[in-house]
């Protein structure tokens, strides 16, 4: 009970005193400076710790670090330099000095939040309120890992310090709902995951493998980079997360899969700490030849090595930049007895030799000393003077705006981190190497990056050349350039690698996406006749055109008709004009000798009736040859009915002029009075003029025009003549077919008729040529494709023609010209006796 009573006795008064204490030892820190102003940092110096193993019965020590970080520790010795550098600078800040305290987290979350709760707090173990409401610092420059930072700015946001982070590029932290207090000089993932989606769309990489660091930093890039990367067609083989402190079973596993992996990239998507766990498990398994795309926590650091797995590494930094005076000032202790493996105290706690003094830094080059490639440096420098010149702005009020309106500007004595969080949105200034330096409204800088190249040079030592450019403020475009300057590929190769999972599909073919696989993988299935190909899909071409050879462009079909400059045509039109040719011949040779019985017994004004249309039956079938137009269409359909009408016509004349005349011959016949010439032309007339009524009445109604097949044929259009009215083109057809059948019966039933005069022996056999060429004409032309369908009927047209121009007149003038001696009364004396009276 007394304890008890003391112990309340205790807290009361403590709660009166109104005293904050802090629980538990206080951390300090690794660098420390006083000044006006104090600046926080936090970096990994050693990249890993000491386990502390816990009693229980005792308080847990300090956490011990071990394995000293040449980057990092040149990071925290830029603060310093740059702090050192300000407070030189009387133009910036004059009635200020800032002061520093750097803390070392050893690359652990836990102790980067310890180092925070420690910056906010001070070291002192007790506080009165008065004390409680200050700020040990104004503002915090941490840390290099996506992950940790976003502990310290979780922890510091609620007190309104700004954080800044040289490093850190989840896009996670461009929430201001979330870090309000949270500012950031080198780009987001958001635009570096952009930039290696175009990078890889660049050199048609469609099939790539991906490793990232299971920390925020890995996953929201990855995240962020497969998103762009669907959209961009691109497919990813596998991905896998890992942390440094995984087993080793895990590692060798990642190893294995990437080593029988069918991809030739891989997108590593890593913390610097977990691209030295894997890469010295891929050299040993001699997981070479394979093409790495980095992220900028690795690929600007030059001296992580392996080069045999990382040569010809691609990826994307933020600008280099030379900072004056740093490689002079860039010395500690630690580092020198690291380096040349002595110590510097004379009483040393190691086994280590005393160092002789005579050590010299000239020729030393690594991580550490050598500022030719400041890339994440720089952005430490920029870090610290945005700060300096915010507060520059504050205490000059050349901002006065926001949290200091209408009120008087700050003195030393009044800053508080609120101000100073302010000021760093509206920051905006041109650091000594020119840079422009700004913060947008997620405390972002502008999104500009180098593509480096990892080439060894002449001395075989490793260098970063940039060969190209991504500037996210310009069009999609235009924001990723490459330079002259060749590329050096994975194996020292100077050909672009090849990363498919399928080659690209031929002309005429379309992609067809294999089960349970990405849509990168894929079959390639012939397009169908009349289709193109544009790489996915088969897209029919319109009726009027075909595929070029290629198949991945439509062009117009071919056309066919029955042209007079192909040979067919050529052909058939000589055939016609030579049958026009002698038809004419034949008119003159019966005009010369008209006088002869030969010709007074054959009906001289039929015949030459008969040679008129027989002359324009062989010119009507040119009509047919050329390329078909409405009114070609009509005239050949037309002049072919109405010409072949009137020649059916006399030939139906002269053989009721042969039947009469000899049935006139019989005692007591009359019937040659019934028909003579006028009886002859009215005949022919009436005849010809129903087909001419006929075609009339189908011009009127339905007229032929001219039509393209495109069914006959695929790949080509047939020019053809449609008859319009099908009942029509029948019709004509059918009274050609009628005339020439009742033609053919008259002639048949005279064909006893007496040697001396045969005629109607002569008129049947041309009219059974004439029936037989159309009878077989029909199915012919019905089966036969494209212009054969024009030349089979023109050939009827010249055969019919031929048919009966041999028939009936070869061989009066065989016995004109050859036979004289036959051409005389004795022979044709009843029959020229029987004309003579029906022309008298």
């Amino acid at each position: 009970m007394i304890i008890i009573a003391a112990l309340l006795l205790f807290l009361t008064v403590m709660a009166e005193e109104n005293i904050c204490q802090i629980q538990g030892k206080p951390d300090f820190p690794l660098f420390s400076k006083d000044g006006d102003v104090i600046i926080g940092g936090i970096f990994s110096l050693h990249t890993s710790f000491i386990p502390i193993k816990s009693s229980f019965n005792a308080v847990p020590g300090s956490l011990q670090c071990k394995s000293l970080n040449f980057r990092e520790f040149q990071f925290a010795k830029t603060v310093i330099f740059a702090i050192d550098e300000i407070n030189n600078n009387t133009k910036i800040i004059p009635n200020l000095k800032l002061g520093y305290k750097i803390y070392d987290s050893c690359g652990s979350v836990l102790q980067s939040t310890r180092a925070a709760m420690a910056l906010a707090n001070g070291q002192k173990g007790f506080f009165s309120d008065e004390s409680c409401t200050k700020h040990s610092v104004h503002a915090i420059i941490a840390q290099s890992s996506s992950s940790q930072t976003i502990a310290v700015a979780s922890t510091i946001g609620p007190f309104g310090t700004p954080v800044i982070s040289h490093l850190a590029t989840c896009a996670c932290l461009s929430n201001r709902h979330e870090f309000p207090t949270f500012f950031r000089t080198v780009p987001s993932d958001f635009y570096q995951s952009k930039a290696l989606v175009q990078l890889v769309k660049y050199f048609g990489w469609t099939w790539v493998g991906a490793i990232r660091s299971d920390s925020d930093y890995g996953n929201f890039g990855m995240a962020a980079f497969a998103q762009e990367a669907q959209m961009e067609g691109i497919c990813i083989e596998y991905s896998e997360a890992f942390f440094r402190t995984d087993p080793r079973e895990k590692i060798l596993k990642i190893v294995n899969l990437i080593k029988k992996s069918t991809s030739k990239v891989i997108v590593a998507f890593l913390a610097h700490g977990e691209a030295l766990t894997v890469l010295p498990e891929l050299l040993q398994e001699n997981v070479t030849g394979l093409q790495w795309i980095g992220s900028e926590s690795w690929i600007a650091d030059k001296y992580l090595g392996f080069h045999e797995v990382l040569g010809g590494a691609l990826g994307f930094v933020t600008g280099n930049a030379k900072i004056a005076g740093l490689k002079e000032f860039l010395f500690l202790k630690e580092f020198w007895e690291t380096v040349f493996n002595c110590s510097v105290s004379s009483k040393s706690e190691t086994d280590l030799n005393s160092c002789k003094g005579s050590e010299s830094l000239i020729n030393i080059n690594n991580q550490y000393t050598d500022v030719s490639e400041l890339r994440i440096s720089n952005n430490v420098y920029k870090a610290v003077y945005a700060i300096a010149w915010s507060l520059h702005n504050l205490v000059s009020c050349e901002n006065n705006g926001g949290l200091l309106a209408n009120v008087t500007c700050s003195t030393k004595m009044q800053i508080e981190p609120q101000q100073l969080l302010h000021e760093l949105k509206y920051v905006n200034f041109t650091s000594s190497n020119g840079e422009r330096v700004y913060f947008d409204e997620n405390g972002d800088p502008a999104a500009r990056y180098e593509l480096v190249n990892w080439q060894l040079n002449k001395q075989g030592l490793l260098e970063l050349v940039t060969v190209g450019l991504y500037d996210a403020s310009l069009s999609a475009r235009q924001q990723l350039t490459l330079g002259n300057t060749n590329i050096i590929w994975s194996s020292g190769s100077n050909k672009v690698p090849k990363s498919v999972c399928s080659e690209e599909c031929p002309q005429g073919t379309r992609k067809a996406a294999q089960k349970r696989r990405p849509v990168c993988c894929f079959d390639c299935i012939l397009c169908a006749e009349g289709e193109i190909s544009n790489e996915t899909n088969c897209l029919k071409c319109p009726p009027e055109y075909w595929p070029n050879e290629r198949r991945d462009q439509c062009i117009l079909k071919k056309t066919e008709f029955l042209s007079l400059e192909e040979t067919m045509g050529l052909l058939l039109a000589t055939f016609a004009l030579v049958g026009a040719a002698i038809t004419i011949s034949v008119a003159a040779i019966f005009f010369y000798f008209g006088d002869t019985p030969v010709v007074k017994a054959n009906n001289s004004e039929l015949s030459f009736l008969l040679l008129f249309s027989l002359t324009l039956c062989f010119l009507c079938s040119l009509t047919f040859i050329g390329q078909p137009s409405d009114w070609s269409c009509m005239l050949r359909h037309t002049t072919f009915g109405i010409t072949f009408v009137m020649c059916i016509s006399c030939v139906l004349g002269k053989t009721i002029v042969v039947v009469m005349a000899f049935t006139a011959t019989l005692p007591g016949s009359n019937v040659m009075k019934w028909f003579g010439p006028a009886q002859q032309r009215l005949t022919v007339s009436v005849s010809t003029l129903i087909q001419v009524c006929i075609c009339a009445v189908w011009l009127m109604i339905s007229p032929p025009f001219s039509s393209k097949n495109l069914i006959y044929y695929k790949d080509k259009i047939i020019l053809e003549c449609n008859p319009g009215s099908v009942a029509a083109f029948y019709i004509v057809l059918g009274y050609i077919g009628l005339l020439s059948i009742l033609c053919f019966f008259l002639a048949f039933l005279a064909r006893k008729l007496p040697d001396n005069f045969n005629e109607a022996k002569f008129i049947t056999f041309s009219m059974l040529i004439f029936c037989a060429v159309w009878i077989t004409f029909i199915p012919v032309y019905i089966s036969s494709p494209g212009k054969f369908t024009v030349t089979i009927e023109i050939f009827a047209i010249l055969c019919s023609s031929y048919g009966l121009l041999f028939c009936i007149f070869v061989p009066k003038c065989y016995i004109i010209l050859l036979k004289p001696e036959k051409n005389t009364r004795k022979l044709f004396g009843q029959i020229c006796s029987l004309a003579l009276q029906v022309y008298i």
